[in-house]
Parts: C-alpha cells; sequence; structure tokens
C-alpha cells in the first residue's frame, strides 16, 4: 500500500474523492496525512473525518517563503509518502522542495495545459470564446503548471456559459480523473522520466493518455 500525502488549501473535493477511492479499493494506496496552510480549510474536516491525521501551517509563522518551504518539506518527510497530492493547495512552491519530490508530487489544474496556466482559467477560456475546457493532471516541476501532463479531462463551453457552469463541469471530471491518476501512481504503472510521463512503460505525448 502507498503512503499518499495531500496538501490542500480549500473545500477538498479532490480529496474528498481520493478518501472514497481509497475505502473502495480502488486505489492500492492510503491517504496517510492531510497537511494545510490554512487553519479554516474544510479539506482538514474531510480529513478528520475519515480518521486521516491532519496538520496546519501558516505562512505567517515564517518570515519568508525559503523559511516556509524549509518547515513544509520536513513536515512532508514526517509522513514518509510515497506520493504527495496537491489538491488545491494555493502556495507556489518552492524549486528545492519541488525537486526533493520530483515524480512522485502531482497536481491537478483547471484548464487544458498548455492553455491558461496560473489562475482564472474558467474566465479565460469563456473571454477567449473557446469551444471546450478542461482539467490536467500534471507532474510537478519547477515551471508553475509545467510538469507533463498525465490526463486530461475535456468539457464543452456552451454560448452563455457562466464561470460557475464551466467550473462546475469541470470539477465532475476533476474528481473522475484525479482519482484515476493516483491509482496508476500506487499500482507502479505511472512514473516520470526526464520531462516525459511513462504510463505501463509507454511515452505519453503532450496532452497525456488519451482516455475517452
Amino acid at each position: 500500500m502507498k503512503r499518499i500525502l495531500v496538501l490542500v488549501s480549500g473545500s477538498g473535493s479532490n480529496l474528498q474523492a481520493i478518501l472514497d477511492n481509497c475505502a473502495s479499493g480502488k486505489i492500492a494506496g492510503e491517504v496517510v496525512g492531510v497537511i494545510s496552510n490554512k487553519a479554516d480549510a474544510y479539506g482538514l474536516v474531510r480529513a478528520q473525518t475519515a480518521g486521516v491525521a491532519t496538520a496546519i501551517l501558516a505562512q505567517q509563522q515564517f518570515a519568508s517563503r525559503a523559511e516556509y518551504d524549509v518547515a513544509l518539506q520536513a513536515l512532508m518527510d514526517d509522513y514518509q509518502p510515497d506520493l504527495v497530492v496537491l489538491a488545491g493547495f494555493m502556495r507556489i512552491l518552492s524549486a528545492d522542495l519541488v525537486r526533493h519530490f520530483a515524480g512522485r508530487m502531482i497536481n491537478i489544474h483547471p484548464s487544458l495545459l498548455p492553455k491558461y496556466q496560473g489562475l482564472h482559467t474558467h474566465q479565460r477560456a469563456i473571454d477567449a470564446g473557446d469551444s471546450e475546457h478542461g482539467a490536467s493532471v500534471h507532474f510537478v516541476t519547477e515551471e508553475l503548471d509545467g510538469g507533463p501532463v498525465i490526463l486530461q479531462a475535456r468539457v464543452p463551453i456552451f454560448e452563455g456559459d457562466d464561470v460557475e457552469e464551466v467550473a462546475a463541469r469541470v470539477q465532475v471530471q476533476e474528481h473522475s480523473i484525479y482519482p484515476l491518476v493516483v491509482q496508476w501512481f500506487c499500482e507502479g504503472r505511472l512514473r516520470m522520466q526526464g520531462d516525459t510521463v511513462l504510463l505501463d512503460g509507454i511515452v505519453l505525448g503532450p496532452a497525456g493518455h488519451a482516455c475517452e
């Protein structure tokens, strides 16, 4: 059983999807801890309800981002994770921390990367007149939202859609593809090699695994 550590800043709906899939046996792993930089993050409640250990590390306790990340890395190492899952963790991680967990840290981003790195992705897709949008699971590298893509899910954008409608459509897909990628990793099927992703030993293309 792989040891999974999840970092959250908010509601933790993707954390809940992973917890549910672990509980049902679909993921051959266990969430051993949840860390948040926000004391009021609902993701902490979800973890505690599931009997998972939690920790809060607030940035206000530290004089600099570098000091915070040193403390965060030490705290993360305490859980001895095989896989680190960023589930709405709203901090840019330092290069040293990212390198420390290279190949065993993943993130989900609400866009079809490489489009719309950063924030406000749904509004940006609407403003651009895009007919589709989606979410991407990727390995975390030093480039913000720039690590190699593992899996994407696409959703339509209809005329007249607002941000909330698009976000809801994307979130449904996030709750499907994120646990699936965690499952692949825990089964030993998934790894990062340089700037590419291998699934079952096969190098994936820029958009990751083609999953219908």
